[in-house]
Formats: C-alpha cells, sequence, structure tokens
C-alpha cells in the first residue's frame, strides 16, 4: 500500500487550472481499484492519495501520469507501507510481516 503525498510547486491559481485534469484521473484510479482515497491537505499546500499497485515503480508511474506532474504544479513523495491492520472495508489489502 502506497501513501502518495502532492505538494504544490506552483501558485493555486495554476493548480486550479488543471483541477478538473487531475480528478478525470483520479476517477479513473478508482476505477481501476488503485486509489483508495485521496483529498486536499489543510492548508491547501497539496493532497494526498491513499492507493495499492503491485510494486514501487509502477505507484511512481501511476504518480508521472497525474496532469499536475506532466504540467509541472506538484511534486510527489511516494511512501510505500505494509498495512498489517486495517478497518474491516480494507480487509483485502491487509498485508502479513514479513511478506
Amino acid at each position: 500500500m502506497f501513501v502518495l503525498e502532492l505538494s504544490y510547486t506552483a501558485p493555486l491559481d495554476a493548480v486550479d487550472a488543471l483541477l478538473q485534469e487531475h480528478v478525470a484521473w483520479l476517477d479513473e484510479l478508482y476505477e481501476q481499484g488503485v486509489a483508495l482515497a485521496s483529498g486536499r491537505k489543510e492548508p491547501r499546500d497539496g493532497g494526498v492519495i491513499v492507493a495499492v499497485a503491485e510494486d514501487r515503480a509502477r505507484m511512481e508511474e501511476i504518480a508521472a501520469g497525474d496532469p499536475f506532474v506532466r504540467a509541472g504544479v506538484c511534486a510527489y513523495r511516494v511512501t510505500e507501507f505494509a498495512a498489517t491492520k486495517t478497518a474491516p472495508a480494507l480487509e483485502r489489502y491487509r498485508e502479513t510481516p514479513g511478506r
């Protein structure tokens, strides 16, 4: 499982100009079962996505496809973690230590 932290690198008006494209990109990730949760940070200087992918390389490839990244208005920090405890709704993503 991954936590993707977006940090804006451009003024909000440049980010807002791409927001519809970013949301459409996120919608595709939800349809593919990659994105589990997402939202903006407070204060509004970026966002967070909780996601799943087969490995870090694939997750970094996915993040590179974000319209925000392609336009140069945000940078990603990708953190991989083992979800050894989850809410029941996320049980299918639970991992066994050492796996």
